[in-house]
């Protein structure tokens, strides 16, 4: 099946490219390629909130057959970025303030939770250390591109969460970090400067050991996520 470079059609964004040939069994590889992209297009809004997701447009435009296409929106399902109605095609989900608010309060008491253990534990320095070496380049003066920030964003709270030795614990964050990501995308400019500065204050309270300081690192960047989100709606309404 040949790519579709006609189109991208979610408000004039140009064409998506390929990732694969519709021919044959697709290979888990591919499956995966499938469910990244589609994934990418969710939290970037390329597929805005209340897209209905068919599967024959989708595999034209990624040059894909319709079994991936078709694993990658059940995953999608599972994670929460996708919703289903019996009888309507499979939309892309729609998360309210209410629930982002609901959400990041949790977010609060899991992660602050996380931060304290993984400054409690012994662990090996150099992630964190790397990460931190990652966040310090942000400030320099060329600034990352959109998904270099997500990327890094989601390494550090993931790899805290993962630290913390708790597979359940990492799930959940991880989970609800990607509804967050739904709802914010990269929308916040004012935002990535404090942020890598207050990830820098809990990567270094976690290399310290202390895990006072590093839950209240932690309590302070989510909060400040959670009034910079309401600070963004009030300028728009």
């Amino acid at each position: 099946m040949r790519q579709d470079q006609t189109t991208g059609r979610s408000g004039g964004r140009g064409p998506a490219q390929g990732i694969g040939q519709g021919v044959g069994e697709p290979s888990p590889k591919l499956g995966d390629a499938t469910h990244e992209r589609l994934r990418a297009m969710i939290l970037s809004g390329e597929l805005p909130a209340g897209t209905r997701l068919q599967e024959k447009p989708l595999a034209e435009r990624l040059g894909v057959s319709r079994t991936p296409v078709r694993e990658a929106i059940a995953r999608l399902s599972s994670e929460g970025l996708v919703s289903r109605v019996a009888g309507n095609a499979p939309t892309v989900s729609t998360v309210s303030i209410t629930e982002i608010m609901e959400i990041l309060h949790v977010r609060r008491l899991l992660e602050c939770e996380a931060a304290r253990q993984v400054a409690t534990v012994v662990i090996s320095p150099e992630p964190f250390l790397e990460m931190r070496a990652r966040v310090e380049r942000f400030l320099g003066p060329t600034r990352p591109d959109p998904a270099t920030h997500m990327r890094l964003d989601e390494d550090l709270h993931g790899g805290i969460a993962r630290a913390s030795g708790s597979t359940l614990l990492h799930d959940m964050i991880l989970g609800l970090k990607l509804k967050t990501r739904m709802y914010d995308k990269g929308s916040i400019p004012e935002r990535f400067e404090p942020g890598c500065h207050e990830h820098i204050a809990i990567l270094d309270a976690i290399l310290a050991r202390d895990p006072e300081r590093a839950e209240a690192a932690m309590r302070t960047h989510l909060e400040n996520v959670r009034a910079g989100i309401l600070g963004h709606l009030s300028r728009l309404f």
